[in-house]
């Protein structure tokens, strides 16, 4: 836990303050995921806690609880009398080719469709299976990625070390900060209990990762409003990270939502993006004209294979990322399996999205003291490096099920039907985490502050 942690806070700018951990249980894997996740989750907690030193004179204590961290990672929901969407398309997963293993991203419609131009129309996974076979894994990879499509092939840790990407990423920091600009200095309009109160969060994520982020500040009382394309949904994960936010949809291939969203952008205070490293510029909407139409925009971004290499711009997730660099290979020799071994949690994701919060703070907390405005961009594949350094197979006794005791008081009503939340694993003095609002559909509000 330390040298994650450590890690973590150099890169973030954060003193090694103490932090209280409590309970055990471990996510089983080659990896030490439960400290990544513990980690992770107290890196953006330490976050808040300077952010609230700078404003008040106090420091709060932190205390992170590992089993409620291990819980989080996976779903936080706990729906009463329905279930939440399948996670996955009926084809997506891991197949085996003619010379390894390839895993193919199916969710969106689109991507599912690439996949089919390259492979051909497959009704079930054992014809999709068949297909595959057919393939080296090299060679389907660039060919569903040539499409449009998603795909990964399994390479081990040292293939990716040798893989121009997997450097690249080597080279890069964990997290990102460009240099800051001088601006003024902005004026805390938050409180002791909701410190983002009057924060403005524009939410240009998707799935996981960034969707996280935007959670844990609407907990602590910013204004999110997610935006999303028209046709765009993500059924099996809405439910667990929608908390909190408002979430309305628009077309920015159309003139009158782009003046819309301009507008939007120009009253944000922090915008959240999780799209590929040159989509938003493709969209006429790149750094520069940000800052034009946002002077003093925070501006976090995250995408999946790193900022620089080759692969900069590929559409990932985490399932993929950890096919890339070595993760699922690793996996499958700790466990001896004849397939991919996964870790138990998206782990990347999860982190990531806490760590992306945590340099939103430290950007918002600069801001706040001297009126410097900076940005940040984090990777999954970078969190993966992360991982990878620090981690050992977990030796603690594995995670059993929740007992009422983990479960929120409250139910939360949510569209889909009535739902316990577990309770929050981070505890900050004073300030609780809690959001307002309960998890929304995407698209059921209007695009409106």
């Amino acid at each position: 836990m330390t040298d994650v942690l450590s890690s973590i806070q150099a890169a973030l700018g954060l003193p090694r303050t103490p932090i209280l951990f409590t309970s055990s249980g471990a996510l089983p894997s080659a990896f030490a995921v439960t400290e990544l996740a513990s980690a992770s989750i107290a890196a953006a907690g330490q976050a808040t806690a300077e952010l609230l030193l700078g404003q008040t004179g106090r420091l709060p204590a932190l205390c992170v609880d590992r089993r409620l961290a291990s819980f989080w990672f996976a779903t936080s929901l706990r729906p009463l009398g329905w279930s939440v969407p399948p996670l996955w398309d009926p084809v997506a997963g891991d197949y085996a080719t003619r010379d390894g293993w390839i895993r193919l991203h199916t969710n969106a419609p689109h991507h599912r469709q690439a996949a089919e131009q390259v492979l051909g129309p497959v009704a079930d996974r054992p014809a999709m299976a068949a297909r595959v076979a057919q393939w080296h894994s090299g060679e389907l990879e660039q060919a569903v990625v040539a499409a449009g499509g998603c795909a990964a092939e399994m390479r081990s840790w040292g293939d990716w070390q040798a893989h121009p990407q997997g450097q690249a990423v080597n080279a890069e920091p964990l997290v990102h900060f460009t240099a800051p600009a001088n601006g003024p200095v902005r004026q805390w309009s938050g409180t002791l209990a909701q410190p983002l109160a009057g924060i403005k969060v524009l939410d240009l994520t998707r799935v996981l990762a960034g969707p996280i982020a935007s959670r844990f500040l609407a907990g602590l009382g910013a204004d999110v409003l997610r935006i999303d394309p028209p046709h765009w949904n993500e059924p099996g994960v809405v439910p667990e990270v929608t908390l909190g936010k408002r979430c309305a949809r628009l077309n920015l291939h159309d003139a009158a939502d782009r003046q819309v969203f301009d507008a939007l952008l120009g009253e944000a205070d922090l915008l959240l993006h999780g799209y590929r490293g040159d989509a938003l510029e493709r969209l006429g909407y790149g750094a520069a004209e940000r800052l034009r139409l946002a002077p003093g925009l925070i501006d976090v971004s995250l995408n999946a294979y790193g900022w620089s290499g080759p692969w900069q711009n590929r559409r990932g997730f985490d399932s993929l990322v950890q096919m890339s660099c070595g993760i699922a290979e690793a996996g499958q020799r700790w466990q001896q399996a004849d397939k991919p071994v996964p870790l138990p949690v998206q782990a990347l994701d999860h982190a990531t999205g806490y760590l992306m919060a945590a340099a939103a703070l430290q950007a918002l907390n600069a801001q706040l003291q001297t009126g410097a405005t900076g940005s940040a961009r984090l990777s999954l594949a970078r969190t993966a490096k992360l991982l990878t350094e620090h981690s050992s197979g977990a030796a603690e006794e594995a995670l059993r099920g929740e007992d009422q005791a983990d479960q929120g008081l409250l139910v939360e009503q949510t569209p889909w039907g009535p739902a316990h939340r577990l309770h929050v694993p981070l505890q900050i003095s004073g300030t609780p985490l809690q959001w307002a609002r309960p998890a929304s559909e995407l698209g059921a509000h209007r695009a409106q502050w």
